[in-house]
C-alpha cells in the first residue's frame, strides 16, 4: 500500500502521528550527533550526513506544524 506523500492529502490525525515520529527521529539524530562528536570517532562525512538528515526532518516538522497550527490573524 502506497501512502500519500502530499501533505494536503493527509488528515490531521495522520499528520499528528507523523509529527511525533519525525520529532522522535530528530531527537535521536541529535543524540547520535552529540555522541559521535564527544567520542571523536566519527568522520566529518558521517557527521555531515546526519546533520543534513536532521535538517530535512526539521523542515518536515515545520511544514506539518504549519498545517496543523495555521497562523490566523484575528
Amino acid at each position: 500500500m502506497n501512502a500519500p506523500t502530499d501533505i494536503s492529502m493527509k488528515n490531521d490525525d495522520v499528520l499528528r502521528v507523523e509529527l511525533e515520529v519525525f520529532r522522535r527521529e530528530h531527537r535521536d539524530l541529535d543524540d547520535a550527533i552529540r555522541a559521535l562528536q564527544q567520542t571523536g570517532t566519527a568522520d566529518q562525512l558521517t557527521l555531515q550526513r546526519l546533520k543534513k538528515k536532521k535538517l530535512k526532518l526539521k523542515d518536515k516538522i515545520a511544514i506539518i506544524e504549519d498545517r496543523l497550527l495555521p497562523d490566523i490573524i484575528a
